[in-house]
């Protein structure tokens, strides 16, 4: 008897909507305390675990299943961030004690943020083959982790905290339109909120 070979096709939802609106939720609200309309981060937290990480690493596994190299390691890569981000804020609250709280170094962060825009730099690259929202997008994200990297390092404080605060604000509002054009063009079968064709260069 012959072997049968039965091929089964999966069909697996664009996670990009709902990987985009954790971005924006996360960074909404993180940009509302470093522009001071709110204080502290301990109300910053869960946000930043269930949007900023566990959305976007949702979003990441499916873009897996997608075979969407780029949008896996993007989404997974900033869930990871995200993650990172509410330990270090929960440190830093001496949740995990004060003789942790008391170690931590701020320059180490500045570190991180630096790999961070290390690995946005060269996905801002590889966005401009996806579409212009989401290009610029990346773009706010360089000048966001420029921000944090140089403020974490005590460089001209004032100027580039603002500019992180500003940067990340432009991303929440940006992310927001992302994923309502990736829900409703979508849903609708034709464009409704155009996002800008791929620039073409590399491909």
């Amino acid at each position: 008897m012959e072997d049968r070979i039965q091929k089964v096709k999966v069909v697996v939802a664009d996670p990009s909507a709902l990987g985009l609106f954790g971005l924006a939720m996360v960074t909404l609200v993180a940009s509302s305390q470093k522009l001071g309309l709110t204080h502290g981060t301990s109300l910053v937290i869960p946000w930043a675990i269930f949007l900023g990480a566990c959305a976007q690493l949702y979003a990441s596994i499916m873009d897996g299943k997608h075979n969407n190299t780029f949008g896996m390691t993007a989404f997974g890569g900033y869930a990871f961030f995200w993650l990172g981000v509410a330990m270090t804020w929960l440190v830093q609250a001496g949740f995990f004690g004060e003789a942790l709280k008391a170690a931590a170094d701020p320059r180490q962060l500045g570190v991180a943020f630096l790999g961070y825009l290390i690995f946005s730099v060269f996905m801002t690259v590889g966005a401009m083959e996806t579409h212009k929202v989401l290009f610029t997008i990346f773009c706010l994200i360089d000048l966001l982790f420029i921000g944090l990297t140089l403020s974490s390092f005590g460089i001209m404080h004032e100027f580039t905290h603002g500019l992180a605060a500003w940067s990340e604000l432009g991303i929440a509002l940006l992310s927001f339109y992302g994923a309502a054009a990736a829900v409703l063009n979508v849903h609708f079968g034709k464009l409704v909120l155009p996002v800008g064709k791929p620039f073409g260069i590399f491909k």
